[in-house]
């Protein structure tokens, strides 16, 4: 097992988390944004105000982009596992 090939293992890792982990977190700063422009204007200092909308808002992101995550967490596995062959070479 070279080092080269755990570097290619543990960077794919990293992105593949990366990718999976940015639309939630877009829609989080999106809605996070909008509420704080809100709250700024309205002069609404209401700490539940700023929470509900975001986490439905990240929950309605992971129901939707469901398969899509599912599916790139798959690809990685299966990537994964055929590399398994290399790593004990």
């Amino acid at each position: 097992m070279s080092e080269a090939l755990i570097i290619e293992l543990v960077r794919e890792a990293i992105f593949t988390v990366c990718i999976v982990a940015l639309p939630p977190l877009a829609v989080s700063l999106v809605v996070g944004l909008a509420i704080s422009i809100f709250q700024a204007t309205t002069q609404i200092q209401e700490q539940s105000l700023a929470f509900v909308p975001k986490i439905i808002a990240v929950f309605l992101t992971l129901a939707v982009m469901a398969p899509w995550t599912a599916r790139m967490m798959v690809n990685y596995t299966s990537r994964l596992y055929n590399r398994i062959p290399d790593i004990f070479r």
